[in-house]
């Protein structure tokens, strides 16, 4: 797996364990072992493709768990009713447009950007959304120096 540049330390089963409790649902294998290894944190480079339509983004950070300032519990919060059904903002561009990590078992742990320049009344209609990589190691590997 790709390092990131500056990652937020270690978190252990329990932390994990102790947030699935709180937000009643189970993070997918892939990125939950990517939270025990980096909690999150900023990559170099961090350019990555959307879409023909969309262009290219850039990665602020991922988020963790616990005492940071990239608080994934804080996003999950801001985005509540916002993402479809069964995905978690576990990242964010510059413009405020979120990384998410599928929960849903026929496509758990698959990448998606989640435009909110283009939010719907109803998010689970997904046009905003645009699949980036089947999971995290994945869409890290297909970063790019802009």
């Amino acid at each position: 797996m790709m390092k990131l540049s500056n990652p937020n330390g270690k978190v252990s089963e329990e932390d994990i364990q102790k947030f699935e409790s709180i937000n009643e649902f189970v993070l997918p294998q892939v990125y939950r072992d990517f939270l025990k290894d980096t909690n999150g944190g900023e990559t170099e480079p961090s350019t990555f493709f959307i879409s023909e339509n969309e262009g290219a983004s850039v990665l602020n950070s991922f988020f963790g768990l616990g005492d940071i300032y990239e608080n994934l519990q804080d996003f999950i919060e801001i985005y509540d009713e916002r993402l479809p059904d069964g995905f978690i903002p576990i990242g964010s561009d510059p413009s405020g447009n979120a990384i998410c990590v599928s929960i849903n078992e026929d496509n758990s742990d698959n990448i998606y950007f989640w435009d909110h320049e283009e939010e719907t009344e109803n998010p689970n209609e997904m046009s905003n959304v645009y699949f980036l990589a089947n999971d995290i190691e994945e869409f890290i590997n297909n970063f790019y120096e802009d």
